[in-house]
């Protein structure tokens, strides 16, 4: 993977407005993050750490500048279980509107606990806890869409 290949992903996040991006060729995974403070991190699982020199971003009506990937540690996120949409839908946090979500922030959750439905192709989906812990963060609003590989639940384990 070239420099004006991880440009050009970093072109299509930001058409797109996706905060993270995931990719795996030939036995090298990518993995690019935008943080809220709107840095670019990314990590590239089989390979040394490295540092991208800085590069003039891509041109983009409207859009601010942003910084360069820059490869991290694969153990920036050890501490929480990301939760991540395994299809492109709808999310929903409860089963029928106006009833109680499945899970609340600060609520501990167990393996295989029902934490959200995601509707794809008229299909309700359930999306099932990975691991026990507690839920401390909801990526995504109800009802709204989401991507495949998109942030949904983050887990404290136990």
């Amino acid at each position: 993977m070239n420099l004006d290949e991880i440009r050009q992903i970093l072109e299509m996040m930001r058409e797109h407005e996706l905060a993270e991006f995931e990719l795996e060729r030939e036995g090298v995974t990518l993995r690019l993050r935008k943080h809220a403070s709107g840095q670019w991190t990314g990590n590239m699982g089989s390979m040394p750490q490295m540092t991208f020199a800085p590069v003039a971003p891509l041109p983009l009506a409207s859009a601010a500048p942003v910084a360069p990937p820059v490869l991290t540690s694969a153990n920036e996120d050890v501490d929480l279980a990301i939760v991540k949409s395994p299809i492109v839908g709808t999310f929903y946090l409860a089963a029928e509107p106006g009833a109680k979500p499945f899970v609340e922030v600060g609520q501990t959750i167990k393996k295989d606990q029902t934490l959200c439905i995601i509707e794809a192709m008229k299909l309700m989906n359930e999306i099932n806890a990975d691991v026990d812990g507690e839920l401390v963060k909801v990526y995504v609003e109800n009802g709204q869409a989401v991507q495949y590989g998109e942030r949904l639940f983050a887990i404290k384990p136990a």
